[in-house]
C-alpha cells in the first residue's frame, strides 16, 4: 500500500469515527472540498464544518470498494449510509478523486449518489 493510499484509509477512518482532528490532520492548510452538486468547501475551518453534516447522527458507515492510485492522485469508489434525524437512513454510493501536495490531501473531489 503506498503513502498515499494509508493516508486514505487514515482519513476515511476519521469519518467513520466522526474523529475531526484525525480527519484534519490528513489535510493541507488550503484544502478545497468540492462535493458536485451541492458546495465546495475551502481550507480546514470549511472543510471540518461539513464534517458530520448537520442534521445527521452519529458516525457514517463506509465501505471502500475500490481505491486506484496514479501520481499525485487517489481515487476511491464506495457506498454508505448514515441516518438523517427527520428523514431515517440515508444510503448512498460514492466516489473521491484525492489530489496530494507535500504528503497531504490538498482537494477532494466527492460525487456522491443516493440510493433507495
Amino acid at each position: 500500500m503506498s503513502t498515499q493510499q494509508e493516508l486514505v484509509t487514515k482519513y476515511l477512518d476519521g469519518f467513520r469515527r466522526s474523529d475531526h482532528p484525525a480527519i484534519l490532520a490528513c489535510l493541507t492548510d488550503d484544502v478545497v472540498w468540492r462535493i458536485h452538486g451541492s458546495r465546495t468547501a475551502r481550507g480546514k475551518a470549511e472543510f471540518d464544518a461539513e464534517i458530520g453534516e448537520p442534521g445527521f447522527e452519529g458516525s457514517p458507515d463506509l465501505s471502500m470498494e475500490r481505491m486506484v492510485t496514479e501520481g499525485n492522485t487517489t481515487a476511491i469508489i464506495g457506498a454508505g449510509h448514515g441516518v438523517h434525524r427527520t428523514i431515517g437512513p440515508v444510503f448512498f454510493n460514492y466516489c473521491d478523486v484525492i489530489t496530494f501536495r507535500d504528503g497531504l490531501i490538498s482537494e477532494i473531489d466527492s460525487y456522491i449518489v443516493p440510493v433507495a
